[in-house]
């Protein structure tokens, strides 16, 4: 029997399923969760408190970023908690992370991923397959919609294939005492219909990191994110003395 002609390695090829011992009825696979919310609800120190969790458990795992507002590779949390991460960027294979990581013998039993509404639809994908093939579980976090109200691409794929959806119970208020849902992008006290789909700036004043967008730096410098319920979003209203406060939230 001839042997087959060598090929280039797929990138894949570290991910092939690890043989059970034994026939199984089921597989053994990762899970992949999707957890979601508005500004300012916690999703960043939930991020860091399950890694920290998992790895007091013996886990080891790799966190991943997408645009964090420090505009650095890290995951920050509000409350000051931060943590080194992986910046996964536009044309990252997640499956060759991985696969980089094994080939250096260390292993991975999770990921974290903060800011997940970034990644590209093939990105989840990724994540997917990582959960499936390999056994990985796989922790995802972000905002759902943009400033606009619509959602991310990336968040739109989580939800059509993430295991689990889980809504972070940590409830943000708008100005007016009502829960908070819909991200408003605001500058100089209005709230902004049209602009760029990615655009990192936190709930105060100030830009921390912006993609490809061609407004001037001076629009930029004012720009910031408050979360608004849906009449308030709709109304672009901004409440009282708009120009001093930020969103209320309950801490």
């Amino acid at each position: 029997m001839s042997e087959l002609p060598d090929e280039d390695p797929d990138p894949t090829d570290a991910l092939s399923a690890v043989p059970g011992a034994g026939s199984r009825r089921a597989p053994v696979r990762g899970m992949l969760r999707f957890c979601y919310g508005p500004m300012d609800c916690g999703k960043s120190t939930l991020a860091l408190q399950i890694d920290h969790n998992h790895a007091r458990q013996g886990r080891r795992g790799l966190l991943l970023v997408r645009h964090d507002r420090s505009g650095e590779p890290r995951i920050t949390s509000r409350i000051g908690i931060t943590r080194r991460a992986v910046e996964v960027h536009a044309d990252t294979d997640i499956r060759r992370l991985i696969r980089e990581e094994w080939v250096a013998g260390r292993h991975v039993d999770y990921l974290i991923v903060d800011e997940a509404q970034f990644l590209s639809p093939a990105q989840v994908e990724q994540l997917g397959e990582l959960a499936d093939e390999v056994q990985i579980d796989v922790y995802c976090f972000g905002i759902a919609t943009d400033f606009q109200s619509r959602l991310f691409p990336g968040a739109r794929r989580l939800f059509e294939l993430a295991d689990e959806l889980q809504p972070v119970q940590v409830e943000v208020l708008c100005w007016c005492g009502a829960p908070g849902r819909f991200n408003a992008r605001v500058s100089d006290g209005e709230v902004l219909r049209e602009g760029d789909t990615v655009l990192v700036a936190d709930t105060g004043p100030g830009v921390l990191e912006s993609t490809t967008s061609s407004q001037p730096e001076s629009n930029l410098a004012t720009l910031r994110y408050q979360v608004l319920c849906r009449r308030h979003f709709r109304l672009g209203d901004l409440g009282p003395a708009a120009g001093q406060r930020g969103q209320l939230r309950l801490t």
